[in-house]
Formats: C-alpha cells, structure tokens, sequence
C-alpha cells in the first residue's frame, strides 16, 4: 500500500449540497485540488458561478450543480445529471443550510409552524438527498461516501451566555435538526455498511463570518484554541473521510470545533 495515494481523491465524483455557502465552497477547491471531480450543487446559480469565476477557483474540475435541497424534484433532475454525465457518485456531501428569514428568533417567539418548516427543509432534505445519492451507490456495486453535516449543537447544548449583549441566539430548530442529522447518519452508517458504503457526519465548532464582535470573545474564551473557525479549519477532516485513508470509518461524529466540546 502506497500510504501517500490513499488520502488523494484521483478520478473521484464528489457532490456538495450548498457548495456556494460559506463552508461548502472551500470544500469544492479543496476536493478538486485534492484530485477528484466536483460538482458544486447549489440552489443559488448567480452566486455559484461568481464563485466559480474567481481565480483561486479556476479549476476545470469543479461544474455547476442546480440542486434545491427542499425539492425532491430539483434532487432527481441533478442526480440523473450526475449520472448520466459521470456515470457514478463517489462522495456525497450535505453541506447545505435551508431556513426561514424568522431564523433567528428567540424561543418564546417561534411558532410551531416555523419550527416544522425548518425541519422540514433542513433534516429532511438531508434525509431525501442521502436517501437517493445512496440509493445511486448502491447500485454502483463500489464503495461510497456520505458526509453530512452536523454541528457542535447537536451534540452539546448551546451556551447562553456567549450571545449576552448581542441579537443573537442560537435557534431551537437548529439544535434539534442538527441531533437529528447525527442519529440519522448513524442509520444509514449501519443500513449501508454490507454494500461498503460509509456514512459520517462532521460537527464543525462556531465559523467565524463577521458576527457581532463580542460574540465572537466570548465564543473564544470558552475554545480552548482561542478562536472561531474558519472555513479551511473543517476542509481536511472531510478530504480524509472523503479518502481510502478512512476506509474503515463509518458512522462517527467528528467534532472540528477548536476543543469546544471537551470542556
């Protein structure tokens, strides 16, 4: 075994759900750098082309991707897409992030129809675009990989007093849909285990993205690194989950949250 080959992701087909997000877009550059062919699959085509026009993404293995993660419909038309141009699906990432413009609202302000809605979109989405990626790799007869996003909340609870002094919170709908992606993939992980598939989820900390300043102190006192992430800080965990490296890794919760959760 050539220890070196096994984390590249040559002729590898990767799809990322929200790949024009804060995070997912560093994920499609480093899948592609990393040797694999990238398809960014977003709702959002302005966004995802201004992207992909930007020189550090003048890559000719990452395409465009139209993909509505709250659209069984939108899912079949990429995915056949995929399919038919690619004939195969390697690595499927759920980065994507859908939720309503009432998001951010305290507890005692959310109705039950915004949370339902924001489930809906959020955990089901995930649960109807794994469901049909793995669906695709099964009859692949090859091995494949899910990753789906988790989150610090959804494994720990939120810490309150960070947010003091700000308008910021952290939504009930997220922490709930976050635990429910973490069970969920856990599932799928032994479901699909016999046909060498492997599913993980990632729970990145707190992504630093220009939040309310003192947000962003007291997020950092309580990291024992001292500091939010970055959207670079959470790419290496899923190249080595994407890779042969980890061919033996199915159904783990990898927290990249800085120590945030040993404390």
């Amino acid at each position: 075994m050539n220890y070196r080959d096994v984390f590249l992701l040559k002729n590898k087909q990767a799809i990322v759900t929200g790949g024009a997000g804060l995070v997912g877009a560093e994920l499609c550059r480093a899948l592609s750098e990393a040797g694999a062919c990238v398809y960014m699959a977003d709702n959002d085509a302005d966004k995802a082309n201004a992207i992909l026009r930007a020189k550090r993404f003048n890559n000719k293995r990452i395409k465009y991707l139209p993909f509505d993660i709250t659209s069984a419909e939108s899912m079949d038309e990429a995915f056949c897409k995929v399919i038919k141009k690619s004939k195969k699906i390697d690595a499927f990432i759920n980065c994507a992030y859908p939720r309503t413009s009432d998001w951010g609202n305290c507890l005692e302000d959310v109705t039950s129809e915004s949370f339902r809605k924001n489930v809906d979109m959020h955990l089901n989405g995930y649960f109807l675009s794994s469901q049909k990626a793995l669906s695709f790799m099964r009859k692949q007869r090859s091995a494949g990989v899910v990753i789906n996003f988790g989150s610090i909340y959804g494994v720990m609870a939120p810490r309150f007093d960070i947010y003091k002094g700000t308008k910021m919170t952290m939504p009930v709908a997220y922490s709930a849909i976050k635990a429910g992606v973490v069970g969920f993939s856990k599932y799928l992980a032994a479901y699909y285990g016999k046909y060498n598939i492997r599913v993980n989820v990632v729970c990145p900390g707190g992504l630093f993205n220009d939040q309310d300043p003192r947000f962003v102190k007291a997020y950092a006192k309580f990291t024992p690194m001292g500091r939010m992430a970055s959207p670079s800080d959470i790419v290496g965990p899923v190249i080595f989950l994407c890779s042969d490296a980890a061919r033996y890794i199915t159904g783990q919760v990898l927290m990249v949250d800085g120590g945030w959760s040993i404390w």
